[in-house]
């Protein structure tokens, strides 16, 4: 029965595969391990209750429309609440240039959808986002790779990438996943200037820009497009599509996040969505925005950045304290991740298995690179949001013993 359906399946299908991280939290449910694999938020930050009050509050006065078919584009009151406050970040949009996706990962799959034919290159850095691989690589996305480093993508290095005719390039400026870092300002106008040559667009993903524990906001590249390039006054939106997320700052559970586009890709992107799923769940939008109103997500944020600074910092306390010296690592200013470097002839495969051994996980770093992801065999992704402080450093305790072990064994002395 099994090969029935197997050579039945579309062409698109031969490049999907699983998530390392979803694979990786099945196998990290057992209780004794301490994780740093998923990009998990801090369930001790959720807030229940006001949930808990929006929930009801929905249901007695908006019952009836909240558990009713809505339309596509999302509930307008949700995305004009989105449209202004985004204004604090210079992004100046209406809510008809915001769609409502169900998570980001939607996003993704609708730009996928919407710009990639088979064969079409993409400009990712190197490493990038497993999951906007995962989105594009059904749609039969070619990547070409520009390396980053503790200043983001490596611009100087830019160029030849799109003298090869991408149809758009992904970029994660701030507190970028899986490296944790920042797109520099400087790098920021470069970029923009270097795509408005080639014509080139970016889509701007920004699940994390909120969370920032030190440090001076940036622009926006959504931003910088408008001003560097000198368009018409009043709202535009050109060469960049921006995407955002509740998930960091509410909840995961809730499955909603946002593309802001110029209208007639919101338009386009709207067909696609009705076929996919109609709209996003409606009466989580109006919960969303039951719990989001009246300033409490600001307030909220605020304590978010409390206690994921205190995790980063125990993070890399516990780093400096336990890590071989020849051990190198990220100094995220905000987000979720840090990144490690190990020396070369390193396996982080091997040293995964080690780790879990020890009682402790984080995801190998080649599932972060496109085309094989060879580069990143010395590579770890660690996630300080979730633990607490003193698992962090237990489990950076752990981590070192298996780091140490694989470094007497595969590195030559």
């Amino acid at each position: 029965m099994s090969t029935l359906w197997r050579v039945r399946y579309a062409q698109r299908t031969a490049g999907v595969k699983n998530s390392a991280i979803r694979e990786l939290l099945k196998v990290t449910q057992k209780p004794e391990i301490i994780s740093f694999g998923g990009g998990l938020p801090a369930p001790d930050v959720f807030p229940v209750e006001r949930f808990e009050q929006a929930c009801h509050s929905v249901l007695a006065e908006h019952g009836a429309l909240a558990l009713q078919y809505g339309t596509t584009e999302g509930y307008e009151p949700l995305r004009e609440m989105i449209a202004q406050n985004m204004v604090r970040y210079r992004i100046v949009a209406k809510a008809e240039n915001v769609l409502i996706t169900s998570g980001s990962q939607q996003a993704l799959d609708l730009i996928g959808k919407l710009l990639i034919n088979r064969g079409d290159r993409v400009v990712v850095e190197a490493p990038t986002y497993l999951g906007a691989l995962q989105a594009f690589n059904v749609y039969g996305a070619q990547y070409v790779s520009v390396p980053i480093d503790d200043d983001g993508l490596c611009t100087e290095q830019l160029e030849p990438s799109l003298r090869t005719g991408p149809k758009f390039m992904y970029v994660l400026p701030n507190f970028q996943n899986p490296a944790g870092v920042t797109l520099s300002e400087g790098r920021r106008h470069q970029l923009i200037l270097l795509a408005d040559k080639y014509g080139i667009p970016i889509v701007e993903d920004d699940p994390y820009g909120q969370l920032r524990y030190e440090g001076e906001h940036i622009a926006p590249l959504v931003v910088l497009d408008h001003e560097n390039l000198s368009r018409d006054k009043g709202f535009t939106l050109g060469n960049v599509i921006y995407l955002s997320t509740f998930s960091k700052t509410l909840a995961p559970g809730i499955r909603l996040a946002w593309i802001v586009a110029p209208e007639d890709v919101i338009s386009k992107l709207v067909q696609l969505k009705q076929a996919a799923d109609l709209h996003t769940s409606t009466f989580n939008q109006y919960v969303a925005y039951e719990v989001a109103r009246d300033g409490f997500l600001d307030q909220h944020v605020k304590l978010i950045r409390q206690v994921y600074r205190e995790r980063r910092d125990a993070m890399l306390q516990a780093l400096t304290d336990y890590f071989p010296h020849e051990v190198t690592w990220t100094h995220p200013q905000g987000g979720l991740f840090l990144w490690v470097t190990l020396p070369e002839g390193t396996d982080s495969e091997a040293l995964f298995r080690a780790a879990l051994a020890e009682n402790v996980a984080f995801v190998p770093g080649d599932s972060f690179y496109a085309n094989n992801g060879h580069e990143g065999g010395r590579h770890m992704r660690l996630n300080f949001s979730h633990p607490q402080p003193e698992l962090i450093y237990e489990g950076i305790r752990r981590l070192s013993l298996a780091v140490k072990m694989q470094l007497r064994a595969h590195v030559p002395h």
